[in-house]
C-alpha cells in the first residue's frame, strides 16, 4: 500500500472519519550522547493520536499538520524510550540522533496500559511525519493504515469495501482474505458496547424499580398525614378554605418530600462518581463522570413519580366533607 490510498478510501468509503498511514523502520538506531536503542520508528498523521490514544504529557504536544507540511524533523516519543534516553532530564525541546539526523523532541508520550500491540509497544516507539519518514528513509510503501470509522458497528461492511477499492487498484481478488491482514479492534469496543448496553439496562430497571417503590412509599405517607390532620382540613374548610386550595397544600409537601430525597440523592451520587473518579482502575474502564441524560431522565422521573404520590392523597383531602372531618 502507498499513502496516496489514504486519500483514495477517504475519497470513497464517506464511513471512514479518520485515517493515517502508517510508515515503519525498526533498522536505524536512535541515540542520545551515550545512550541509544533501536525502536520502531513510525511515521504518521496527526489523526494518528486521536486513533491510538497518544496523549502527551503537559508541556509537551503531538506532531501537527505543520509539521507534516515542512517535514519537519521532530519527534514524539513513547514514555519508557524517553527515560531510556534522558533519563530524568526533560526531553521535550532536546535533541536526539535518528541515524546520523538531529530531531528535535516536542513530546513524551503520557504512560498508558496497552493490552495488545499489532506493531511493538508505544511507549518504545518514536513518532515523527510521516512526509518526513518518507524524505529521511526513503519508503514507498506503508507499514500499515490505520482508520476509524463513524460507528463501531459498520466496520465489518467498511472492511468489505476498503478490500474492494484496494482490490481493483492491486488487482486482487477481493474475497481474498490473505490479500490484507485486518485487525478490527471495534470489535472489542462492540463487545464492550453490548456490555454496558445489558449494564445499564439493568440498572435502568432497578433504578425505575426503586423510584416506584419510593413514590408508593411517599404515597402512603401521605394517606397518614391525611387522616391524622382530618380536624385541621375541617377547620380550615370551616373558615373558608377552598377544596383546591387543600389540594395544592398536600401537593406541595408531597414535592417538598420528593425533593429533599432527590437533592440526597444527587449529592450522595456526586460524591460516589468522585470518589470512583479516583480509583485506579480507571485507565482500564474510563472516568466516571456525571450524565446530562441521565439527570434530566431522574428528574423527569422523580416529577412523576411526585405528581401521582400526591395526587391520590391530595385528592382525598380535598374531597372530605367539613363537618365529617370536625367530627373526627
Amino acid at each position: 500500500m502507498r499513502e496516496e490510498d489514504v486519500e483514495l478510501l477517504t475519497r470513497e468509503i464517506p464511513e471512514i472519519v479518520m485515517i493515517s498511514p502508517e510508515y515503519s523502520n525498526r533498522s536505524t538506531p536512535v541515540r542520545r550522547g551515550v545512550q541509544g536503542a533501536n525502536p520502531n520508528i513510525t511515521g504518521i498523521l496527526p489523526v494518528y493520536a486521536e486513533m491510538r490514544n497518544i496523549i502527551p504529557e503537559e508541556g509537551g504536544r503531538f506532531i501537527n499538520q505543520l509539521d507534516v507540511d515542512q517535514r519537519r524533523r521532530v519527534a514524539v516519543l513513547g514514555d519508557e524510550l524517553a527515560k531510556l534516553l534522558f533519563g530524568e532530564e526533560r526531553p521535550v525541546g532536546q535533541q536526539m540522533l535518528v541515524g546520523q539526523v538531529p530531531f528535535t523532541v516536542i513530546g513524551v508520550m503520557r504512560p498508558k496500559i496497552q493490552n495488545s500491540s499489532y506493531n511493538g509497544r508505544d511507549k518504545d516507539r518514536v513518532f515523527i511525519p510521516a512526509s518526513t519518514h518518507r524524505s529521511i528513509f526513503g519508503g514507498r510503501y506503508l507499514a500499515n493504515l490505520v482508520y476509524r470509522t463513524s460507528d463501531a458497528f459498520r466496520t465489518k461492511d467498511v472492511e468489505r469495501r476498503v478490500f474492494e477499492i484496494l482490490g481493483r487498484k492491486y488487482r486482487f481478488d477481493p474475497t481474498d482474505e490473505d490479500a490484507l491482514r485486518p485487525w478490527n479492534t471495534a470489535e472489542f469496543e462492540k463487545m464492550f458496547g453490548y456490555l454496558f448496553m445489558a449494564f445499564n439496562g439493568f440498572f435502568a430497571l432497578v433504578g425505575s424499580f426503586t423510584l416506584t417503590v419510593g413514590g408508593i412509599g411517599v404515597a402512603n405517607i401521605m394517606y397518614i398525614v391525611v387522616r391524622e390532620r382530618t380536624r385541621e382540613i375541617g377547620i380550615r374548610r370551616s373558615v373558608g378554605a377552598t377544596r383546591r386550595s387543600i389540594l395544592y397544600q398536600f401537593f406541595a409537601e408531597t414535592f417538598v418530600i420528593v425533593g429533599v430525597g432527590a437533592v440526597l440523592g444527587f449529592l450522595i451520587s456526586v460524591a460516589m462518581v468522585t470518589i470512583a473518579a479516583k480509583l485506579p482502575a480507571n485507565e482500564i474502564v474510563g472516568t466516571p463522570v456525571l450524565s446530562p441524560l441521565v439527570a434530566a431522565v431522574t428528574i423527569t422521573l422523580l416529577a412523576g413519580i411526585g405528581f401521582i404520590a400526591g395526587l391520590f392523597p391530595a385528592r382525598k383531602a380535598a374531597s372530605l366533607d367539613p363537618v365529617e372531618c370536625l367530627r373526627y
